[in-house]
């Protein structure tokens, strides 16, 4: 049986984002918002949402337990300041935060608390859903 580690994550991730697009809705917001501090502009691609999506329920599944700080940074990105060194700026904690959200909606992933870690961590449904997208 394939699972995640077997496919192209690029493949995965448009293919999870075509499923995706049934299970949640992107937020008003979407399509006016920029991803992070560190872009310019908003994204080009009118599905960018359900991508991020896909992609953040595709790092959960392989990192474990994540909360939105470290989501947070994983998604940020460099920004050209002129003439001063590049700075590093973390993503939109809002933008991660609606997601997380609308996967727990859909039972994809849940909120676990424990005294050794904290975070979201992938359910079975959601371990289901990406391993049927990987065959």
């Amino acid at each position: 049986m394939a699972i995640i580690y077997d496919i192209n994550p690029n493949e995965l991730i448009e293919k999870a984002a075509l499923e995706l697009k049934k299970v949640i809705n992107a937020p008003e917001f979407s399509k006016y918002v920029k991803t992070g501090a560190g872009r310019e502009r908003p994204p080009a691609d009118k599905e960018w949402y359900y991508k991020r999506a896909a992609a953040v329920l595709r790092s959960i599944y392989i990192y474990g337990p994540l909360g939105v700080n470290r989501l947070k940074v994983k998604y940020g990105n460099r920004r050209n300041i002129g003439m001063n060194q590049e700075r590093v700026f973390n993503a939109s904690g809002k933008i991660i935060r609606t997601i997380l959200q609308q996967l727990e909606k859909a039972e994809l992933i849940k909120q676990v608390q424990k005294k050794s870690y904290k975070g979201r961590i992938i359910t079975g449904k959601g371990k289901s859903f990406l391993d049927k997208l990987s065959k």
